[in-house]
């Protein structure tokens, strides 16, 4: 593992303020996933995970194609997250448009460099808005909400076949219990007794459409997901110990799946404004963008963010 003198609150402080200032600089951004999914991703980059140092250039490199017999050189995304080993851990970040924040926590972690996110959105760039297998921290193309779970649960099925020891994690978002691959994929774990892949759930009850309950009633998610073979825990998104300690619950023979409660505004409170409407901030006057700058960057304990000349 890369050798990281910050602390994992450190990290998850880190990864708030260069969303934040991303925001500012280009008029909108994904704040709401920084608020509720920081401390999840710190944790896991900074503590749970084993992984190697990373295969890919610091500052990531642009697009150069999708694979075909005429592409040798094609890579995935997936080197920031070190090598293929048997040993190590492998990561699935299932929600895509939390790729900003997922490459706000790559940089806090050493892992890529912060021009990286200067080439967030760009013409040509692997940094992509919706991440895609090519992008920094991604190894396949989760664009479809509900399809993460799946993939890490067939690789931990391939790698316990092996013999390997490195565990399978994925990152989700409560939106994908919507989806019904999400049921079929915890059934199939338990069915085949895949006890090697590990999800943390993102519950911010929010979703591109607003509120998740004025969009699709999901009920009681833990115990449908205990009836499905899973084992199931709560934790405060915003709580390390809760999380470390809920990481090491056993679940011989099932998936391990961690409902992680979180607030979409935790740390950025002037976002609970626009509630309900918060899976992406757009600024609706130059007014706003320069209130939220002010009074983000105070919660955040930072100076506000210097746009001039910022699309």
């Amino acid at each position: 593992m890369l050798t990281n003198e910050k602390t994992t609150e450190d990290v998850a402080l880190g990864i708030r303020r260069r969303v934040f200032e991303h925001a500012m600089r280009n008029n909108g951004g994904y704040l709401s996933q920084a608020c509720s999914a920081a401390e999840q991703l710190a944790w896991l980059y900074n503590e749970e995970l084993n992984l190697g140092p990373p295969t890919l250039p610091m500052i990531p490199k642009s697009f150069g194609g999708v694979p075909s017999a005429d592409n040798p050189d094609y890579h995935t995304g997936a080197g920031y997250n070190g090598p293929f080993e048997p040993d190590l851990d492998r990561l699935f970040i299932a929600p895509a448009h939390y790729a900003l924040v997922a490459y706000a926590t790559l940089i806090e972690v050493g892992r890529m460099a912060p021009e990286g996110l200067e080439m967030f959105n760009k013409d040509g760039s692997s940094v992509e808005m919706i991440g895609a297998e090519h992008s920094p921290g991604m190894e396949v193309h989760n664009g479809t909400l509900g399809i993460g779970l799946s993939t890490a649960a067939g690789l931990a099925w391939g790698r316990k076949r092996r013999g390997e020891t490195g565990k399978v994690w994925v990152y989700m978002s409560d939106g994908e219990v919507q989806e019904g691959q999400t049921w079929e994929a915890i059934q199939c774990c338990a069915h085949h007794k895949i006890d090697n892949v590990k999800a943390i759930m993102d519950v911010n009850r929010q979703q591109c459409d607003g509120a998740m309950n004025s969009v699709m009633e999901v009920g009681d998610i833990a115990q449908k997901m205990e009836d499905f073979g899973a084992k199931v825990v709560w934790a405060d998104a915003h709580n390390l110990d809760e999380m470390r300690a809920a990481a090491r619950t056993p679940h011989m023979g099932k998936p391990l799946i961690i409902l992680a409660n979180s607030s979409p505004w935790r740390g950025m409170p002037t976002l609970l404004e626009r509630f309900p409407r918060l899976h992406y901030v757009r600024f609706k006057s130059e007014e706003e963008r320069a209130r939220y700058n002010v009074e983000i960057a105070k919660s955040l304990k930072v100076d506000p963010v210097d746009y001039a000349g910022a699309h």
